[in-house]
């Protein structure tokens, strides 16, 4: 999700999606494009992927929290240093038993999809919005030409959503009782992204990397393996 700095923050939200897309190609792990928010210069102000396959969320899960850039972006014409950031957040499918879920707590609407599709999307009410009322989470998918298909997708968004709601609320409560909001916050930076320095370093565990073009490709493992360790 990108966070401040505008269209740069846009463009780096991508270059962290395909940072994770490489990563899971590098062990064949089956990848889903759940959803997604573009703007015109190539970015995003959202997407979400489902990654599927042996050890995902085990080796992934501490990617978590904010991720900050300082580079001149390519829309810079004074060769300028800009900082921006994204947040990544690092979810497990919430099954039915983690996450329950009233009937009577949703709002489900059908619309027509928009985007590319053909004459069958343009004119049947394929795509689903779901809201879930006390909290106002709010998803919607259109990636499928069948309504069943994209209700379904959209309900493994909504119990994702409120699994990481629920998260937060925990987190939120440990702050409170430890004062360290600063550290341990759910928006906590992880990890910098030097790049007019050739220079990635994680926050956490002090390990850096002169590679970042490496590191941006994918090439993570020496900050995964860091951060297991430490549990952080």
């Amino acid at each position: 999700r990108a966070g401040t700095g505008g269209d740069e923050a846009a463009l780096f939200a991508a270059d962290l999606f395909r940072l994770y897309s490489h990563f899971s190609e590098k062990y064949n792990w089956e990848k889903e494009l759940i959803a997604s928010n573009e703007i015109g210069i190539g970015g995003f102000k959202e997407v979400i992927i489902a990654l599927k396959g042996n050890g995902a969320y085990g080796m992934l899960k501490y990617e978590s929290g904010v991720h900050r850039v300082q580079r001149v972006p390519e829309t810079e014409t004074g060769g300028r240093v800009h900082t921006s950031a994204a947040t990544v957040a690092i979810l497990p499918e919430a099954e039915e038993v983690d996450i329950e879920i009233n009937d009577v707590d949703l709002k489900i609407d059908t619309y027509r999809a928009s985007g590319a599709g053909g004459q069958h999307v343009n004119t049947t009410e394929s795509a689903v919005r779901i809201t879930h009322v006390p909290t106002g989470l709010v998803v919607q998918c259109q990636n499928d030409r069948s309504q069943h298909k994209n209700k379904a997708t959209a309900m493994k968004q909504i119990r994702a959503k409120l699994y990481e709601h629920e998260y937060k609320k925990k987190l939120d409560q440990a702050q409170a009782v430890e004062e360290t909001k600063a550290d341990i916050g759910w928006g906590s930076q992880i990890r910098s992204y030097v790049l007019d320095q050739s220079r990635v370093k994680d926050l956490r565990t002090q390990i850096e990397s002169s590679n970042p073009e490496a590191i941006l490709d994918g090439n993570i493992n020496q900050f995964l393996e860091a951060s297991l360790k430490q549990g952080v």
